[in-house]
């Protein structure tokens, strides 16, 4: 009787020996890290409430093992800074736009082409999803430079703002207008006679008060955010172009994760493309009424017609032959791959 009472009370209590885990390692098997993720964007702004809702899923699936740390804009720099952060290895996760690594991906910059995905956003986040020639074929090009893009999400349709109101391209006639450090970019512009020059967004506000650029572009929901619309006095809607983001790890780091973590952050990343689209979704339709509804700073809001967006999209395809022959290193491959599974995707 005294043997099995003292089986009994004992039986309860695990050593570490019994369980096999040590100090800093939880009971999954899972060593405990820290794991650092940059974005582009502050507080609130979509890339960054990715980053803290993917940090809290990491977390919940580990047991809290793995800590995901999401860094604000201006953190750790520049975008170009941060870029060069996850190549090095400095950090182990990022939430990059194309257009800042558009000099050393060429094709990468294929995102610049105004009126290349359809007018659909939802559409668009389908073909972003299941594209072959994104997800395979695009990604091989970044992981030449040790960046792995898990995911390609949309954070909305582009629209200009500008001071002297965007609605044929007259307007953009020397216009300076803001673009990212790609030179397809500028292509873009300059095909609409503007002046495109190269900024970070950090220096933007300052820019666009002073008159440094005129005009810039963005989703709604980063307009009024960053409170462009203070030192603007126009938004065309023109819905020319999504601003496409793409969820980034460091190549090595993540070939180097055991099976059970990279199974855990690819299914994580999968899940989080419903979410990001309904939290883009969801923060452009509120910050369009706010704006709609701001009195202190008001902005005049331009919808084009379909006549309208048609003059753009003229001078915006003959771009598309630029990409291929001057930018594109295959000969423009991956964008006839693109536009197909677009052309599939609108039938």
């Amino acid at each position: 009787m005294l043997s099995i009472l003292l089986v009994a009370c004992g039986g309860d209590e695990e050593t570490e020996e019994d369980t096999g885990t040590t100090d800093g390692e939880e009971a999954s098997g899972i060593e405990e890290d820290t794991w650092r993720f940059i974005t582009e964007e502050t507080q609130g702004q979509v890339q960054f409430v990715y980053a803290e809702e993917f940090a809290k899923r990491i977390s919940e699936k580990t047991d809290g093992a793995i800590t995901v740390e999401p860094y604000e804009y201006g953190g750790l720099g520049s975008e170009v800074d941060q870029v060069k952060q996850l190549q090095d290895g400095a950090v182990e996760l990022a939430v990059m736009s194309p257009g800042f690594t558009g000099n050393m991906v060429m094709e990468g910059q294929i995102f610049a082409l105004h009126f290349l995905f359809p007018d659909s956003v939802e559409t668009t986040q389908e073909i972003l999803n299941t594209s072959e020639a994104l997800n395979t074929d695009l990604v091989e090009r970044y992981e030449a430079h040790d960046i792995t893009p898990l995911s390609f999400w949309t954070e909305g349709a582009m629209q200009w703002t500008s001071n002297v109101g965007i609605d044929e391209p007259a307007d953009f006639d020397g216009l300076k207008m803001r673009v990212q450090e790609s030179p397809l970019m500028m292509k873009s512009y300059e095909a609409y006679d503007a002046s495109p020059q190269a900024l970070s967004w950090s220096e933007l506000y300052t820019g666009l008060d002073r008159g440094t650029v005129e005009g810039q572009e963005n989703p709604i929901f980063f307009i009024y955010d960053a409170a462009f619309h203070e030192v603007q006095d126009t938004m065309t809607v023109s819905n020319h172009n999504n601003y496409v983001a793409m969820t980034t790890v460091n190549t090595e780091w993540y070939s180097d994760l055991s099976d059970e973590l990279k199974t855990i952050v690819d299914d994580t990343v999968e899940e989080m493309q419903d979410w990001v689209f309904e939290e883009q979704d969801r923060q452009n339709s509120e910050f369009l009424t706010e704006m709609e509804n701001d009195t202190e700073n008001p902005t005049e809001i331009i919808e084009l017609t379909e006549d309208q967006r048609a003059a753009f999209r003229e001078l915006a395809i003959p771009v598309r032959d630029y990409y291929r022959e001057e930018v594109s290193e295959v000969d423009g491959a991956i964008l006839d791959k693109l536009q197909e599974e677009i052309d599939a995707a609108m039938e």
